[in-house]
């Protein structure tokens, strides 16, 4: 790697997943990934180093890839900046060994459904993801272009959310009075 690579981002919570995508798609968005089911995978040791410095590894399996993400400490400001680096894998089961035999352990499971948008000539780019515990949009490019999208989208920097989805979803438990798990969807019956 020659640069750093920086994921600058917020969140928005947003009424529905429909309501999303007919704003994006209203103000300019085309679909640039259509809707997919991703699993998660938040690795850690057992006494959780990673999480204590502000570090996460992530296993990520969407669209028949599988892709492992290291993301340092972050900085938070009204948005959110961070070190984002990820690689291909081949194999799911193969990357859980070797990192089983490393010391770290599935610590964390989250679910969603994203939609990546675009749109011609910006430079970032908006995902509505349809969680267990709603729905959000981020927004992630340059600090000046997410603020200038979210406006344009109707959202003021009060809307912003920088908390990752395992936080939101820790909060969400609180405000509930449920015992956090996974974020995952009820299995389907």
């Amino acid at each position: 790697m020659t640069a750093t690579p920086t994921e600058t981002e917020v969140k928005v919570r947003v009424h529905s997943a429909k309501y999303a995508g007919a704003l994006l798609t209203n103000k300019g968005f085309a679909i640039r990934t259509p809707r997919h089911f991703e699993a998660n995978l938040i690795l850690d040791s057992p006494e959780n180093h990673l999480r204590s410095q502000g570090e996460i590894l992530r296993l990520r399996q969407a669209n028949n890839q599988v892709i492992l993400t290291y993301k340092g400490p972050a900085t938070v400001d009204r948005h959110k900046s961070r070190v984002e680096v990820e690689v291909g894998m081949e194999s799911l089961p193969a990357a859980l060994f070797i990192f089983e035999r490393l010391g770290y352990r599935a610590r964390f499971r989250y679910e969603k459904y994203r939609t990546e948008y675009t749109r011609l000539g910006d430079p970032g780019v908006v995902v509505l993801d349809e969680t267990p515990i709603g729905d959000y949009i981020e927004i992630e490019g340059p600090a000046s272009w997410i603020d200038s999208t979210a406006r344009k989208l109707g959202f003021t920097e009060n809307d912003y959310l920088t908390a990752s989805y395992g936080r939101l979803y820790l909060e969400h438990c609180a405000a509930h009075g449920t015992d956090p798990t996974h974020m995952v969807f009820a299995p389907a019956v």
